[in-house]
């Protein structure tokens, strides 16, 4: 089962990537196009005008779908901004107990909201709802990427909450460990 969810989780943490990526390539052409546009113009020859039609828009929906992919990936490698501080200064004995409860509330959190984006992307699908832009984006499309991210947070939350009970440490501990003591030395 743990190379499955490893595999998972990669696969959302690259798509998260694909995309930013996306909207680099994006933004890249338009920033292209208004540079050629510019010497086209000194050069005195007509400007190709090329324009990405609701760029911001179509970044902001990459942008939300992006965030909530790599949510996942991010908890799981330890990447996610936490107290340490404070984890580091309880006993390990209370140190579990209040990174189990973390995760468990982790859980509960990330689950209710995968339900609510879950019907949200479902009633935009069922009404058809499009976004209000030139190009008429299905709402459901980044509406659905967000509530894959949000699932796959929820499972991650679970996986750390199993590890925490059965092994009394979640599983990014060893590299919150290493940048802590490569930090003392």
């Amino acid at each position: 089962m743990r190379p499955i969810l490893d595999r998972f989780y990669m696969a959302t943490l690259w798509l998260a990537a694909l995309c930013l990526v996306t909207i680099g390539a994006l933004v890249a052409l338009q920033v292209g196009g208004r540079i050629l546009d510019i010497l086209l113009k000194w050069v005195g020859a007509q400007p190709v005008s090329f324009n990405i039609l609701s760029l911001p828009e179509i970044a902001g929906y990459l942008l939300a779908a992006g965030s909530c992919l790599a949510l996942a990936g991010t908890l799981k490698s330890g990447a996610h901004i936490r107290v340490t501080m404070a984890l580091a200064a309880i006993g390990e004995g209370p140190r579990r107990i209040v990174e189990a409860a973390i995760h468990g509330v982790g859980v509960i959190f990330s689950i209710y909201l995968c339900v609510a984006l879950g019907q949200l992307a479902y009633d935009s699908f069922r009404f058809n709802e499009v976004s209000t832009g030139l190009v008429r984006v299905p709402l459901m499309w980044p509406q659905l990427a967000m509530t894959i991210g949000l699932a796959a947070l929820a499972i991650a939350f679970m996986d750390e909450f199993m590890e925490v009970v059965r092994n009394g440490r979640p599983s990014y501990r060893a590299s919150e460990d290493a940048i802590t003591v490569g930090k003392e030395g």
